[in-house]
């Protein structure tokens, strides 16, 4: 039986989000701010857990209240039937987002979803569910808009860009999630080169890799929110791992390489990489942005330099975006490139016209993705 969900993403990766739930089968599809509607069963939940690039987490909404006031949230929360979704062996816990003019402090309104449902649990059965904040059995989103909550079960529990391999970060690594999102945009595939000149700890190399495999993300995680879940489907769970392990190839049909300067970067790259199991399949370099050379005649070249936010890094960071133009510019003819950055002073550095400016939020900072046709 399908039914509703929400799934959250990045500012700026929305439509590209819609287009990819689209391909895994979902229905009703609707972008939203920073989300997208869609419809689906069981299995379509679980399938976009395992096989999303782009989703940070896909909630189930379940119940819709008044919440005028705490005291109103509390009273219409009590009223609703949890032992459908929680028994009284589980522990739980209550994330809560948005506000209103009553309830303007998150953890308060948090505070008081869980009251009302421990305590229709102690009138109904003498005992009550235990609150764990870190590893819940059934984790429970409260978003308040206006005088409305709705409460959603949150199937993912922890963010899905976690993929699990990326142990080891450099400075100021890149969301997985994001990194997939620009591939998605620079419409990269497994029969396309792929070189990242700054790679850093090795992201965008190792989501290139990932999707030139086959290889679903959630593969790597140890487990999910639904894994606890009263309805837990095991047979089908496994049945859909399964199928995506049989999915994969064995290699690459392109070259996908990274390269940086730093060798305690570079090791961290590789580290990352040989946990997800992409190792044998990415030629990581030490090399200096100066002496990059493309792995192909052409393909597609994604990096991500440092934006400069610190007193003083803008002036010094100059002369990179302008090496980075001229590497560009003389050897990288034939190929697409696109550069993620967060200043716009920085942007013009690189000295060359982009065929396109696409808006994207890097965590919390506004960022432009420049792309570049090298002739």
């Amino acid at each position: 039986m399908n039914q509703p969900y929400f799934a959250t993403v990045a500012l700026g990766l929305e439509e590209i989000a819609a287009q990819e739930l689209e391909n895994l089968g979902a229905l009703a599809v609707r972008p939203d701010v920073t989300g997208v509607h869609f419809q689906g069963d069981q299995a379509l939940l679980y399938k976009v857990n395992l096989w999303s690039r782009l989703v940070f987490r896909v909630l189930v909404p379940i119940f819709q209240v008044r919440c005028e006031t705490a005291q109103k949230l509390y009273s219409s929360v009590k009223k609703l039937d949890w032992s459908q979704y929680l028994s009284t062996e589980q522990s739980f816990a209550v994330q809560c987002t948005g506000s209103n003019v009553n309830l303007n402090h998150t953890h308060f309104t948090a505070l008081q979803i869980k009251n009302a449902i421990v305590d229709q649990q102690k009138e109904r059965y003498r005992k009550r569910s235990n609150i764990d904040t870190k590893q819940s059995d059934l984790l429970i989103n409260a978003h308040i808009e206006n005088n409305l909550c709705i409460l959603s079960l949150d199937s993912s529990r922890e963010s899905l860009h976690r993929r699990g391999y990326h142990l080891a970060m450099g400075l100021a690594p890149l969301k997985e999630t994001l990194a997939a999102g620009i591939l998605q945009i620079a419409q990269f595939n497994r029969k396309v080169a792929f070189y990242d000149p700054l790679c850093g700890s090795g992201t965008l190399p190792i989501e290139a890799a990932l999707v030139a495999l086959n290889i679903a993300p959630g593969l790597a995680r140890s487990n999910f929110g639904f894994e606890t879940w009263l309805d837990f489907d095991q047979t089908l769970w496994q049945k859909l791992k399964s199928e995506a392990k049989m999915s994969q190839f064995e290699r690459t049909e392109a070259p996908i390489s990274g390269s940086d300067l730093d060798v305690g970067i570079l090791q961290q790259a590789k580290s990352n990489a040989h946990l997800c199991g992409v190792d044998k399949q990415i030629n990581f370099l030490r090399r200096p942005l100066a002496d990059v050379e493309p792995n192909a005649t052409n393909g597609i070249l994604i990096c991500n330099p440092p934006y400069g936010k610190r007193i003083g890094e803008e002036e010094n960071l100059g002369s990179l975006y302008r090496l980075l133009g001229d590497v560009l510019k003389q050897r990288f003819k034939g190929w697409t490139a696109y550069v993620l950055t967060g200043n716009k002073e920085l942007a013009k550095a690189i000295g060359l016209r982009s065929a396109r400016r696409i808006a994207l939020d890097n965590g919390s900072l506004p960022c432009v993705l420049l792309k570049y046709e090298l002739y």
